[in-house]
């Protein structure tokens, strides 16, 4: 049995199609995907619990005819983004200030990961520009191809790079004189 048909964890076959009313299973599927897009442009759990309940509430209620699982993904990801800028636009959200500046900048305790180089990476990727934000999500996270992000998101192909390299050029100088320095 090859890779692609290995078991998912939700016990279908990673590359089996969904019916479209397998909602509960597209859920345990993409969970992990949409929480992390989620939380990335939105850096609150509450946001991101929002955004991530509003992404799968959609997807039940439309049930949108996919030709494909990576159609599914594409779909799921553009929603979970749109759903994360309105969140991030609110006028609420625009007129909230934290408490401190130290505030601002620290990470919740329930977002700690396994080790200090993750937390460090994941406060650096938080404080960019959402546009280089987001391909460097896609591209390392969601493991997308330049190709596929570029039709996600419209943009050409030579967007999409020149977005990862001045991505990746940001996260370098932040991460500089920290953990990641030999």
């Amino acid at each position: 049995m090859d890779a692609s048909m290995a078991a998912g964890s939700d016990g279908t076959a990673a590359g089996t199609p969904l019916l479209p009313g397998d909602t509960h299973l597209v859920v345990e599927r993409y969970e992990s995907m949409v929480y992390g897009i989620a939380l990335t442009h939105t850096s609150c759990r509450g946001d991101a619990d929002d955004v991530f309940q509003d992404v799968f509430l959609a997807y039940h209620r439309r049930q949108p005819p996919c030709r494909s699982e990576e159609h599914r993904k594409a779909w799921l990801i553009t929603t979970t983004l749109n759903c994360a800028r309105k969140v991030a636009g609110s006028s609420w959200r625009t007129r909230v200030v934290p408490l401190t500046p130290q505030d601002a900048e620290r990470i919740p305790e329930q977002f700690r990961f396994a080790s200090d180089e993750q937390n460090v990476l994941f406060k650096a990727l938080r404080s960019l520009p959402e546009n280089y934000r987001t391909v460097l999500h896609l591209f390392y996270f969601e493991d997308l191809s330049i190709a596929g992000i570029a039709a996600l998101l419209g943009l050409e192909a030579g967007a999409v790079k020149m977005r990862l390299s001045r991505g990746r050029a940001l996260m370098r100088d932040q991460l500089q004189g920290g953990l990641f320095d030999e």
